[in-house]
Order: C-alpha cells, then structure tokens, then sequence
C-alpha cells in the first residue's frame, strides 16, 4: 500500500489526467479509486481470532468452559474466535464490568474486564486495568485457561 505522501500526488495527477482525457466524470473515478486505497490503508485490522498468549490447548479449556457455562456453541478447535469472544462477553458483562455490546472483537473494554477477572479472581494478575493484553495480562490468563 502506498503511503499517503505517495497517494496524495497521485490524486493530483489523477485529477488532472482525468480533466484533460474526458472531463471531470473520470476525474472523480480517480479520485474515488485513489480515496479507497487511502481508507483500506488506514483502516486498522480486526483479527479473527485472539487467544492473547494461550496455546490450543489452554484455549481448548476456555471454549469447554465458554460452552459449558456461557452459550458457546461452536468448535472445540483452540481458536478463541468470534463466538468465543460473545460467550466470554456475557460473562464480563454479568461478572466484570464490561460495558460494551456482545460482538465478538476483544477491544480496550474487554480486555480491561478481562483484567479484573484476572485480578480479583486470583489468576495472577498484579498490573493496571488499562486494556492493554502485555505479558502480565496473558500470563494471568494462561494461568486462568490452565486452572478452569
């Protein structure tokens, strides 16, 4: 992908290139072309699955406790995906003060719930509800997966 100090000359000369061949209508089309370039560039990647440090098989001990306690209805595959995320939401929701709505992405507000699961429920985790999954959090939460 280019950098936006590549694409906005590009734009420039999309523009003119197009007013010069056939008007404004295919000046447009470049820049939309160009435009959609830029926004896929900036638009920042939601991973599919997220097990934050934990190995299949940890994960595989989340996904029994996820389906045995909170709704998970999918695979038993050690891949904390989606439908992981949903089922473990319901219970931050309920337990731990996730505020947020039950879609699947492991954001700032999951993880700082996940956090004080952590914390509180004596996994090991000693650091900051700060939302961010460093090694202290995805210790606890191996400790967690491995204890469940």
């Amino acid at each position: 992908m280019r950098s936006i100090t590549t694409t906005r000359p590009l734009v420039a000369l999309g523009l003119a290139l197009g007013i010069a061949l056939g008007g404004v209508a295919a000046a447009g089309a470049a820049t939309t072309a160009t435009a959609a370039t830029t926004s896929a560039a900036a638009a920042p990647a939601v991973r599919a699955v997220q097990n934050f440090g934990l190995s299949s098989a940890q994960a595989k001990n989340v996904q029994n406790w996820l389906k045995q306690n909170w709704g998970y209805n999918g695979g038993i595959d050690g891949q904390l995906g989606p439908e992981s995320w949903k089922a473990f939401q319901r219970n931050l929701k309920e337990y731990w003060g996730y505020p947020g709505a039950i879609d699947g992405i492991p954001g700032t507000e999951t993880v700082k719930a996940l956090q004080r699961l952590l914390k509180d429920g004596d996994w090991g985790y000693s650091g900051a509800i700060d939302g961010i999954a460093g090694e202290g959090t995805r210790a606890a939460f191996r400790s967690f997966a491995d204890g469940i």
